[in-house]
């Protein structure tokens, strides 16, 4: 047999690319190396719930372009992203907000908040910040800093906010209206089949075989008998690019995730909101995630996750790229291998080390889609 893309990797880059290339009348096989499809997307009902197994995620975008295309697939619910934080015995709103000040220090009114950050940034007298924690007091002031994002920062890196670059964070926005919407994007909300019923329907028609990763398909396909061997015209890589070159100038960095669910089937409600972090270090976990808010769910039981930050290790399974210097550089040196390959499109965040949004990773596809002739 032989198909026009092969195509390793059948989460969301995968998935669009295939649909767009299916639509066009090639023929394509996707091999995915996990039991299932839709990557980090991947969604499971549980107890009549839609259940999120890598962690929670909420679709938000500000291309009308990419929206219309996923609402062509399914049917999306009006899902707002309101987080809230926990440090030690208080409870703040997310993202920094009016009602975050309003509960910090007492106050009711934008200047109020807006003279007691001023005040905190100019005692600290911060010229060029050279790490991340003075960049982060130098844009917040002391007390949001310390209590909703040293910890929680420090947790998710693995590591002290003044080890890091100050370029991880470029901004924290400051909000000063009562809104705790997240996003700013004009267009947000949650599947309402899950996410997996959203894969299923971009890889409707497209041969995909789970369960086997690339090394272990090139190796099988090679013992075949020859006459029976299986070719392709292009390859799409959305694995690891250090990987895919044996990692021949060393490893890239990335962050791991654990992940602990629990099925509650006598709790009909554990935390009130679909998604609350926990900002000091000493909690190991950075946030606790209850799925059945985000399809404002009913009834009796409950299913919660929670989500510990973890070092990386080649092998295990990395979620998103460390984007500081010493990586950068490396993943240049990679990428001009890459450039190099007159056959292979190498996308997602682990094909082009880059931390994506869903919406993001599904216009790289179509973009690369598009460069296809």
């Amino acid at each position: 047999m032989h198909y026009d893309y092969l195509i390793v990797g059948a989460g969301l880059f995968g998935a669009v690319f295939a649909h767009e290339m299916k639509k066009r009348g090639k023929t394509v096989l996707i091999i995915e190396k996990r039991d299932h499809i839709a990557g980090n997307i991947y969604s499971e009902e549980v107890m009549g719930i839609s259940v999120h197994r890598y962690g929670a995620h909420i679709f938000h975008t500000s291309d009308e372009e990419v929206w219309q295309y996923v609402n062509r697939l399914t049917k999306f619910n009006h899902y707002v992203n309101s987080p809230v934080a926990v440090y030690k015995d208080e409870l703040y709103n997310l993202p920094f907000n009016m009602n975050t000040f309003s509960r910090m220090w007492g106050i009711r009114t934008p200047a109020q908040a807006k003279a007691i950050i001023e005040a905190q940034i100019a005692q600290l007298g911060i010229g060029e910040p050279q790490n991340l924690e003075e960049q982060a007091l130098s844009l917040v002031g002391t007390d949001v800093y310390e209590k909703l994002v040293k910890g929680y920062t420090e947790k998710q890196w693995g590591r002290d906010c003044r080890e890091l670059p100050s370029f991880i964070i470029r901004r924290l926005p400051l909000r000063f209206t009562y809104d705790n919407n997240y996003f700013n994007d004009p267009y947000q909300g949650i599947p309402v089949d899950g996410y997996t019923a959203m894969a299923e329907k971009l890889l409707d028609g497209c041969e995909v075989r789970c369960g086997i990763s690339y090394e272990d398909y090139l190796a099988a396909n090679a013992d075949k008998d020859p006459a029976k061997r299986e070719s392709w015209g292009r390859l799409v890589y959305t694995g690891m690019i250090d990987a895919y070159y044996a990692y021949c100038y060393g490893p890239l960095e990335y962050r791991s995730l654990r992940f602990d669910t629990q099925v509650l089937a006598e709790e009909d409600n554990f935390q009130g909101n679909a998604v609350v972090n926990y900002t000091e270090r000493e909690i190991p976990y950075t946030r606790v995630i209850e799925h059945k808010h985000f399809t404002f769910g009913k009834g009796k039981g409950t299913v919660i996750t929670y989500e510990y930050p973890a070092e990386w290790h080649v092998g295990e399974e990395p979620y998103y790229p460390v984007n500081d210097e010493k990586n950068a550089a490396l993943y240049e040196k990679y990428a001009a291998l890459a450039k190099r390959e007159s056959n292979v499109i190498f996308g997602g965040r682990l094909g082009q080390y880059k931390y994506y949004d869903m919406d993001k990773v599904i216009r790289s596809a179509l973009d690369a889609a598009a460069l296809e002739v």
